[in-house]
């Protein structure tokens, strides 16, 4: 193996065993911290990804993914945190909305989808960044993402600003959607209104033929009745 083979490895095995200490650290979280992470400021955009809110990573089986949400639907659950129940259902259905998101295959496989493009994104990133170093003949600082911890941060990141576009995405697909059904309803009410008008004109169009007919027979009836009466006088 050669200096630099041998120098990667090294890298990565300190960068696997750094974030296997993170994982166990966060496994461990307490009820009240894991309400803090799962509610903490700007938890509408990390809590898109499910494979954060269970901390599991995305090759993660379907059955380690399963244990981990129960155990960690058991420490969020309001029965288990009785002074604090507002936030621990907010955060118990948060953790059930992810469960639910990785239990079904067609939702796991996009998101695993997005986790995968975002790696992809940030190595390309970081082949650009290189490029430039080298064009700039100052390749042999190196780049922040050659830290394993930073690299894993920008994946992480990456992976969010992709789960973030996504739910742009669906609430815009959503806002038009409704925006076409109510167009869609409005004109049926137009067309059922205006049924309803011409209907209601022709009911009283025939009251009116019907009245003018009576009156019509009534008065040649008066005619020829007054015209008898002359007759016989």
């Amino acid at each position: 193996m050669s200096a630099a083979s041998a120098a990667k490895s090294d890298s990565f095995d300190e960068f696997y065993t750094e974030v296997k200490e993170i994982e166990k650290r966060d496994s461990v979280l307490t009820p009240k911290q894991q309400l803090d992470r799962l509610l903490r400021p700007g938890s509408t955009y990390f809590n898109l990804n499910p494979f954060e809110v269970l901390q599991v990573e995305p090759d993660a089986s379907l059955d380690e993914i399963k244990k981990k949400y129960r155990r960690l639907s058991i420490l969020v659950h309001p029965d288990k945190n009785m002074d604090d129940s507002e936030r621990a259902q907010q955060a118990f259905e948060i953790v059930n909305r992810a469960w639910k998101t990785l239990e079904n295959d067609d939702t796991r496989k996009k998101c695993l989808d997005i986790c995968e493009e975002a790696k992809e994104r940030t190595d390309h990133m970081i082949e650009q960044k290189r490029k430039k170093m080298k064009k700039d003949n100052k390749l042999s600082e190196g780049i922040p993402e050659d830290d394993p911890v930073k690299y894993k941060h920008a994946i992480y990141v990456m992976t969010m600003k992709l789960f973030a576009d996504m739910e742009r995405k669906r609430q815009h697909l959503e806002v038009r959607d409704m925006e076409e059904r109510k167009r869609k309803r409005e004109a049926e009410i137009e067309q059922e209104e205006q049924k309803s008008l011409e209907k209601e004109w022709a009911k009283n169009f025939e009251v009116k033929l019907s009245y003018f007919r009576v009156k019509h027979i009534r008065n040649k009836l008066l005619y020829s009745i007054y015209h008898l009466f002359c007759f016989v006088y």
